[in-house]
C-alpha cells in the first residue's frame, strides 16, 4: 500500500467516523433506518454510501485516477472494507455498485439477476429494497421529506402517482388517509413491487389501483373531470422504452404533461412535480395555476450533501 492510499484510507475512515457520530441518534428520532452517510465528501474518494438497516449500499462514480485496473479493484476493496469496519457493518452486508456517467441518451441498466429483496422501515412504514440488482435500490432516499409532505396532505384525498416506480409515495398517501390511490408506471415489474409495498403496509382492495401505462398516454386517454385531489409526478430525465411511441425527455415533455394532469384535478388540487435534471427550466407561463413554487430547499433531506440531487415544485390548480 503506497503513501497516497494510506492517506486516503485514513481520511476516509475519519470522515465516516465523524458522519456516523453526527447521525448516531438522528435516524432513530425520525423513525428511519435508511439514510445517506457519505456523498463524495472527499474528491479523491468518489463514493456514495447509503445505510439500509444493517447493510451498506456503496456506489462508485467515475473520476480520473492514476491506478491501473487491478490496482483500482484493490483500492475499491480497501475502501469497502474500511467503510464496513468504521461503521461496524458485517462485510457480507456491503453491496457495491458502479454508476458510470450517463452520456447522451444512455440509461442505467440492471447489474445483477438475484431478485434479492429485504424489508426496511421509514416513518413507521415498510418498504422492500433490492441492494444487489440495480444501481437504484427501490427507495429514493432523497425524497424522504417529500413523502412526508404527501402523507400530511393526503387525508380524504384521491391520489395519483405518475411514474410511480415502486410506489413509496403511494404507501405514504394511503398511510395519510387517502381515500383512493392510482399508481401508474410503464414497468409491470415495478408495479408488482409497488403492490407488494402497499400490501406489506396493509393497503389493498379496489380503492388502490395499479396501472401499467405510459404516463402521457394515461393522461391523454383519461376521462375528463376532477378525479385527483393530490398528485405526484416524478419522471426520469430520459426514457426510450420500446413500449413507448416516443422517447421521453423531461425538459421537452414535462410541461405538456403537467398541463394535461391539471385537467384531471379540481380547483385547489395540489401537485408535487420533481425531477433530477439540474438545468430544468420550469415554464410557469405554460400552465394556468394559482401557485407554482420550487420547494427543493425543503424536500432535499439534511443527510444529503448534494442539495441539487433533485428539484421539486408544489403546484396548486
Amino acid at each position: 500500500m503506497n503513501d497516497k492510499t494510506i492517506r486516503q484510507t485514513t481520511e476516509f475512515a475519519a470522515r465516516l467516523g465523524k458522519r456516523a457520530k453526527h447521525f448516531r441518534k438522528w435516524p432513530t428520532k425520525r423513525g428511519i433506518t435508511c439514510f445517506r452517510i457519505y456523498e463524495r465528501d472527499i474528491p479523491e474518494i468518489p463514493l456514495v454510501i447509503d445505510r439500509y438497516d444493517d447493510c451498506l449500499h456503496i456506489t462508485e462514480y467515475e473520476r480520473p485516477h492514476d491506478r491501473d485496473d487491478d490496482e483500482h479493484e484493490e483500492w475499491l476493496d480497501l475502501m469497502a472494507s474500511t467503510a464496513a469496519a468504521t461503521l461496524d457493518v458485517d462485510p457480507d452486508k456491503v453491496f457495491f455498485k458502479r454508476r458510470s456517467r450517463q452520456r447522451g441518451k444512455t440509461q442505467h441498466e440492471k447489474v445483477d439477476q438475484s431478485e434479492h429483496r429485504m424489508e426496511v422501515t421509514e416513518g413507521g412504514l415498510k418498504f422492500l429494497v433490492n441492494l444487489r440488482d440495480y444501481v437504484d435500490t427501490g427507495l429514493f432516499l432523497d425524497h424522504r421529506n417529500t413523502r412526508s409532505m404527501i402523507r400530511e396532505a393526503a387525508p380524504g384525498k384521491s391520489f395519483l402517482n405518475l411514474f410511480c416506480y415502486t410506489g413509496s409515495f403511494t404507501v405514504y398517501a394511503a398511510a395519510g388517509g387517502a381515500t383512493k390511490t392510482a399508481s401508474v408506471d410503464l414497468s409491470k415489474n415495478y408495479l408488482q413491487w409497488a403492490k407488494a409495498n402497499m400490501n406489506r403496509n396493509g393497503f389493498d382492495g379496489d380503492d388502490h389501483r395499479f396501472i401499467a401505462a405510459d404516463a402521457r398516454e394515461f393522461v391523454t386517454n383519461h376521462s375528463p373531470g376532477p378525479h385527483y385531489d393530490l398528485v405526484v409526478v416524478d419522471p426520469p430525465t430520459f426514457s426510450n422504452s420500446k413500449r413507448m411511441d416516443d422517447d421521453w425527455t423531461v425538459q421537452d415533455d414535462a410541461m405538456d404533461l403537467l398541463h394535461g394532469i391539471l385537467k384531471l384535478m379540481p380547483d385547489g388540487g395540489v401537485m408535487y412535480f420533481s425531477n433530477n435534471f439540474r438545468q430544468f427550466k420550469f415554464d410557469r407561463q405554460s400552465i394556468y395555476v394559482s401557485e407554482a413554487h420550487e420547494i427543493s430547499n425543503q424536500t432535499v433531506p439534511e443527510d444529503f450533501r448534494n442539495k441539487r440531487i433533485h428539484r421539486c415544485w408544489r403546484i396548486v390548480k
